[in-house]
């Protein structure tokens, strides 16, 4: 036929069908208008016609083509109605260019969805991806939706009642979750064990684009969330999805928000603390709000002594294994209430310390960090600090090269006063720690031990007035000669003569720091007190 390919039509610049022009313009008022026009400004026999945005692409043409010529004979499915409804819109392929149009046939086939089956409701909006723009404008994303929210109404215990506003096309069709006396959060639709509704599963399906028609027409999208199921819903929703690029994370923003506004509306009520970091994991992966984060955050931090180490140790999302961030800013909630409890207060101190130890062989962990999460509590948490000394031991370990100076910032977050005499004595032979720390260390046991114990006796030698002579003399009613040392008593005093000469180097080297002259004083201080100790006679019993 010499008249079978007189138009070439290119579809979204991605294919040119060749088509008969009386043949297509037959059915298609648009194309019809077009070729009318074409023929005005040319002469050419073969005219070309460019169609941009064309709903479902080739695809969606090419099935508009078997239908004209199929002389409007059509295989209409629930999977492709759609598709051929936003088609058969964009044409013109009305009643006025042709009787039994595409239009009408997809029309009425969409009036028996009533009668649809749930899988069939939910094949057809998933359909609708590819051009959810026109769908949605057309209204077919809007019934179908109503057919949906019919068919969860009919098998659940879930009231759902007409939106009011019912002159505004997005609410035209609506449903919002209706509480009754009869249905309340704990007994809203039959949930399975893992406390999912049965149609959760079905939804995780569809695109993010849907869901949110599906939450604004039931009157739940952003802070207008008030329903515990629809919460629930969306963090099921949420932790289904895939990790997508930076993008497609903002396409979900607002349903994260949305959950999270549900998630502090309940607080405690229905989130243990563990179920609410389970919840920051999950919207965390999406582009949260500042605002919602805060309010979550908050949440969590004002129940914080009900946490774990376990749910602390939050993946970094930058430099860091750990979130190290988020627990700094959890920490800071907590110690600003100040209807806190000393108990709350000291569990929350034990937590830390455990938290610290997990952290502290991070290689990415930087000094500033790890200081801010240790003394991020108050003194009055910790009753001892042999777990922070713990963790420093740990992380110099982790981080073999640390400078002097370094390692000596490390420990200033020890309370030398609160440390046992054990973790005292550990300290003064671990090599890690800096000579001047470990001095501090135990020259603030002295205080730890009864004064009825120890008795100084100074003796002048010969007629050197300016020189004493100190004997350390041990009373203890049960202890009568010197073979009862004990044993700590001798790993002590070996200890300390190795700090001496420890304390000397560090002596040196503290002169050629620059701005560090006190350091300097108090190492030559204890160093003079050392010396004069071991210039004298060991201690004996009395």
């Amino acid at each position: 036929m010499t008249q079978s390919s007189d138009l070439q039509i290119h579809i979204n610049d991605q294919q040119t069908f060749f088509v008969n022009q009386n043949i297509i313009s037959a059915y298609s008022g648009r194309l019809k208008k077009i070729i009318k026009q074409n023929k005005r400004r040319t002469q050419i026999e073969i005219s070309i016609i460019e169609l941009n945005d064309f709903p479902g692409g080739p695809e969606g043409f090419e099935q508009v083509s078997r239908f004209c010529y199929s002389y409007a004979r059509a295989e209409i499915t629930v999977s492709s109605v759609s598709l051929l409804y936003c088609c058969a819109f964009f044409l013109g392929m009305t009643e006025k260019a042709s009787s039994n149009n595409l239009l009408r046939q997809t029309e009425e086939f969409l009036e028996g969805m009533i009668y649809w089956s749930w899988n069939d409701i939910i094949m057809s909006l998933r359909s609708c991806d590819s051009f959810f723009s026109y769908a949605d404008s057309y209204g077919i994303i809007q019934k179908l939706i109503f057919a949906l929210l019919a068919k969860i109404a009919q098998t659940s215990d879930v009231n759902f009642i007409t939106c009011s506003s019912s002159s505004s096309p997005e609410t035209s069709y609506g449903f919002r979750l209706s509480s009754t006396s009869k249905t309340t959060p704990d007994s809203t639709s039959p949930c399975n064990k893992s406390g999912k509704a049965w149609w959760f599963d079905d939804l995780t399906m569809l695109s993010p684009k849907i869901i949110e028609k599906i939450i604004r027409n039931l009157g739940s999208y952003g802070n207008q969330n008030k329903s515990f199921t629809n919460t629930r819903f969306l963090l099921h929703y949420l932790k289904s999805r895939p990790q997508g690029s930076p993008n497609s994370k903002s396409e979900y923003r607002g349903l994260a928000d949305t959950a999270v506004h549900g998630v502090i509306l309940v607080g405690k009520t229905k989130f243990s603390c563990r179920k609410l970091f389970w919840v920051l994991r999950v919207v965390s992966a999406f582009s949260l709000s500042k605002d919602y984060r805060g309010g979550l955050e908050s949440l969590i931090g004002e129940n914080l002594d009900e946490a774990t180490v376990d749910d602390l140790l939050v993946s970094g999302h930058n430099k860091g294994v750990y979130d190290v961030n988020l627990v700094i800013r959890l920490i800071r909630v907590f110690v600003k209430d100040a209807g806190v409890s000393s108990q709350k207060m000291k569990k929350v101190g034990r937590l830390i310390d455990k938290y610290l130890r997990e952290i502290s062989p991070d290689q990415n962990l930087n000094i500033s960090k790890f200081l801010a999460v240790a003394e991020s509590l108050p003194d009055s948490a910790r009753d001892c600090f042999d777990g922070v000394y713990r963790a420093i031991d740990i992380y110099l370990q982790s981080h073999p090269t640390l400078s002097l100076e370094q390692r000596s910032r490390v420990s200033r977050c020890l309370n030398y006063e609160k440390l046992t005499f054990e973790a005292s004595k550990d300290l003064a032979k671990n090599p890690r720690i800096p000579p001047n720390i470990s001095v501090q260390a135990l020259m603030s046991q002295q205080s730890k031990v009864p004064q009825n114990k120890f008795v100084y006796e100074s003796r002048s030698r010969g007629n050197k007035s300016n020189y004493s002579h100190s004997h350390l003399i041990l009373f203890n009613g049960c202890i009568d000669s010197e073979e009862s040392f004990s044993e700590g008593t001798e790993d002590m005093k070996l200890n300390l003569q190795k700090k001496k000469w420890r304390v000397v180097e560090l002596e040196k080297a503290c002169r050629e720091m620059k701005g560090q002259t006190q350091i300097s004083r108090l190492v030559r201080h204890n160093s003079t007190a050392i010396t004069s100790w071991y210039n004298g006679t060991l201690p004996r019993f009395c």
